[in-house]
């Protein structure tokens, strides 16, 4: 018999691929389906990112394979970025490292970092990717809890209790997903101060800067935050090109090196249509975010209102691209919870146990869905 590498036995398929597969039956019946638990974005790219690919099609070399390091003008644009936008100088040449995603980014950051048999610090609740990449390298993951008592930030004093000393990469991800928690730059200066204190790299997976959300952070705005920190960014969220799969990770030029010895044995480079339209993406002026968060802001509040017919609670203050609600008590398991909405209003919303223990009790709902199907889900009830 051929079997499956030990690896598998330890990862589960991702829970929105098996989910879907469930609604998309529901579906085939002809069900009624609502979708308001995934988070990918329904809006358009702006009309100058189109034509910039349409435009790229005609360039020569444009069906080449290309650098793996990305186009110098793409890696300049993510610099100007992060120049414009979080105060953040980078070397376009050696400290910005374009990606198929910032998905990808955790695998070879991972395999860049990691050894089997090394720890790596996941928060809980959090981004359950950062789970299963620790355990396909056969690293081991030890969880620090987030609590909505403490705005689902890390208690740090708690997190030194326990064995740090295999501990080589730390994942945060603020604003945080899936809560909205917004973090702050006090967190980041003392994220990088325990990072340096216990040789941990510290990796801010931040794709929601800009969604609902007033005043962006870098964790890269920390003082030594290059030191011990890399940072994870996308324009998946904030430019509506999450197909397109165009991200990139920041940091010293040693980090980035590392980083980019992995990548350039997995891919033969971004197509360059989508670069060149990635390029335009970053140009775009601060009006672009002001008229996606008008969108997002009357979607949010009708999210509210759904929230509310289901007795939940919940942080208006809170940012991103979700509203993460607290179920009334007495619910003991949301995702029962969820199932029996699924089943009898043809709803389907997040349960928050997938991202980890701590997302018991809490429910997600994605703000990518048209303003008449949240108020047709709200009349269901």
């Amino acid at each position: 018999m051929i079997t499956t590498a030990k690896r598998l036995d330890a990862v589960e398929e991702y829970y929105f691929s098996s989910k879907l597969r469930e609604v998309r039956q529901l579906l085939s019946e002809g069900k009624p389906i609502i979708n308001i638990g995934i988070g990918s974005p329904d809006l358009h790219p702006s009309k100058v990112v189109i034509e910039a690919i349409q435009n790229a099609m005609q360039d020569e070399n444009a069906h080449q394979y290309q650098s793996y390091q990305g186009l110098p003008e793409l890696r300049k644009g993510f610099a100007d970025f992060y120049t414009t936008h979080f105060g953040v100088a980078l070397d376009f040449n050696s400290e910005v490292l374009p990606l198929m995603g910032s998905k990808e980014g955790i695998m070879h950051i991972s395999l860049a970092f990691l050894n089997e048999g090394d720890a790596v610090l996941i928060p809980n609740p959090g981004y359950p990717t950062y789970t299963s990449v620790t355990k396909l390298v056969g690293a081991e993951s030890i969880y620090y809890d987030l609590k909505e008592n403490n705005n689902w930030e890390p208690d740090f004093e708690a997190i030194e209790k326990q064995d740090l000393s295999k501990v080589k990469i730390m994942w945060v991800s603020y604003p945080h997903m899936p809560t909205g928690a917004t973090g702050s730059l006090e967190l980041f200066d003392k994220l990088v101060a325990f990072a340096k204190k216990h040789h941990i790299l510290v990796v801010n997976d931040n794709p929601y800067s800009f969604v609902l959300n007033e005043n962006p952070i870098s964790i890269l705005q920390a003082e030594g935050a290059k030191e011990v920190a890399l940072e994870l960014n996308s324009l998946s969220k904030t430019y509506n090109m999450a197909g397109w799969r165009v991200g990139m990770v920041s940091g010293n030029a040693n980090f980035i090196d590392a980083i980019l010895k992995v990548k350039s044995n997995m891919d033969s480079g971004m197509f360059y249509g989508i670069q060149k339209g990635a390029v335009a993406a970053l140009q775009l002026d601060k009006s672009w975010f002001v008229e996606q968060n008008k969108i997002y802001q009357k979607r949010r509040t009708l999210t509210f209102e759904l929230a509310k017919k289901l007795g939940c609670t919940f942080d208006e203050k809170a940012v991103g691209l979700f509203v993460w609600a607290k179920l009334p008590s007495g619910i003991s398991s949301s995702e029962k919870f969820i199932d029996e909405i699924l089943y009898e209003k043809h709803i389907f919303i997040t349960p928050g146990t997938i991202f980890g223990s701590n997302g018991e009790g809490y429910i997600r709902f994605s703000l990518c869905v048209a303003e008449a199907k949240v108020k047709e889900a709200i009349s269901r009830f």
